[in-house]
């Protein structure tokens, strides 16, 4: 108990440098739970504008359809299939999909683009589709509707109600057939490739026009809880896979994603590295100061027989109690502006990272183990940057600091 009452004490002999201590520990907790919020919101928005806007959290596809988005590779018999996620409780929702490559025509131009076909109420409970439109209206079961991005729609030079012909070749036969659609909504998902080439129409009109009655190229899956897409090994998935249809998660779907996500991770491990290399540079020179100045009782303190321990624990209690105060401060500071850039944001501008759009602000994200942790962490940090000075002063002569020499 001397020892603690005497460090507390110490602390503020010398209060304008405990202050600054003080800053930059408190600065670099700060900076810390700052960075790890914005990764967490960065990591957010990226598995979100995979898994929400179209991709699925989970998808159901013929073996190779992925890569080259061929017609031929579909789902020769999916009922069994849509049956066995009904009744799963592990998915909220899935969405049966037909996708092929074709011509999509205008009075005034042409394009080639991506035409899905979609169960408009099914699609609702996978992706943002829905809530991507900017103009008009979303698909209601109708023959002639479809929906087109905002890039397209410029690029044909059509507007609502204007009419559309879709030119594309039935699987299995390569006839080409054609069909008249009004423009019943405009979407716009961000992405310049989603906005520019894909057009969504109701499914049964895609799997008559394609010759594909019965038949499906992809479901789309949602989970009540979205961890389970990260296992690869979810019995959901393994029951599905069969010799000719994989079942993957999303990371599985996007590895270069996954990768991307899984080094963002280590982001506030580096900068909590480096700025801990930086505080302990401070933290040790404060303390050699300190001792500095205290030569003279350090010596005074040896020749009536205090031992080394008693010593390093007496500075241990100083940085224990710089730490201590420096992360009190730091967390209410912290708390409050990661509060703040949680409600309004991290302006950002608008950029695209792997098709993932990232628009405006950056939203951090506040979670309870940062305010716990990462303070633990910094004061053990702190306490070990201690440890050489603490050390250098309990091998203090007694006569040469008597003589205020080192």
């Amino acid at each position: 108990m001397l020892s603690v009452r005497l460090a507390w004490r110490n602390l503020f002999r010398n209060t304008r440098r405990t202050l600054l201590t003080c800053t930059l520990i408190t600065s670099s907790l700060m900076v810390i739970i700052l960075v790890d919020g914005m990764v967490l919101g960065m990591v957010e928005v990226m598995v979100g504008g995979i898994t929400h806007t179209l991709e699925g959290e989970a998808q159901v596809n013929r073996k190779g359809f992925r890569e080259n988005l061929e017609p031929e590779l579909r789902l020769m018999k999916p009922d069994p299939i849509t049956e066995a996620l009904k009744n799963d409780e592990r998915v909220s929702g899935f969405a049966p999909r037909v996708m092929v490559g074709g011509m999509i025509a205008s009075t005034y131009n042409t394009s080639g683009g991506l035409i899905y076909g979609v169960d408009y109420q099914a699609e609702q409970q996978v992706s943002k589709l829905k809530q991507a439109l900017i103009q008009g209206s979303y698909l209601t079961g109708a023959k002639r509707e479809i929906l087109i991005g905002k890039l397209l729609a410029e690029l044909l030079e059509v507007d609502l109600g204007d009419r559309i012909i879709i030119s594309a070749a039935r699987v299995g036969t390569s006839d080409i057939t054609q069909e008249l659609f009004r423009v019943q909504g405009i979407f716009e998902f961000g992405p310049e490739e989603m906005d520019e080439n894909f057009a969504f129409i109701n499914l049964e009109v895609a799997q008559a026009m394609l010759g594909m009655e019965g038949q499906l190229h992809q479901i789309a899956i949602r989970f009540n809880d979205p961890e389970d897409a990260k296992d690869s090994k979810l019995p959901t998935l393994v029951n599905l896979r069969e010799a000719e249809v994989e079942a993957l998660g999303w990371l599985d779907l996007q590895p270069s994603v996954g990768g991307m996500i899984e080094m963002s991770n280590y982001a506030s491990t580096i900068a909590g590295a480096v700025l801990f290399v930086l505080t302990s540079l401070g933290v040790i020179n404060s303390m050699f100061m300190s001792i500095y100045e205290r030569i003279y009782e350090f010596g005074v303190a040896k020749a009536i027989g205090t031992t080394p321990g008693q010593i390093i624990s007496l500075v241990l209690f100083e940085a224990f109690f710089l730490a201590l105060i420096a992360c009190l401060l730091g967390i209410v500071l912290a708390y409050g502006a990661s509060s703040y850039f949680e409600a309004h944001g991290v302006p950002m501008g608008r950029m695209e990272v792997a098709g993932v759009l990232l628009d405006g602000n950056l939203y951090t994200k506040v979670e309870a183990y940062q305010f716990v942790v990462f303070p633990v962490y910094v004061t053990l940090l702190t306490l070990a940057a201690a440890i050489y000075p603490a050390i250098f002063a309990s091998r203090i002569v007694p006569s040469q600091a008597l003589q205020r020499a080192l």
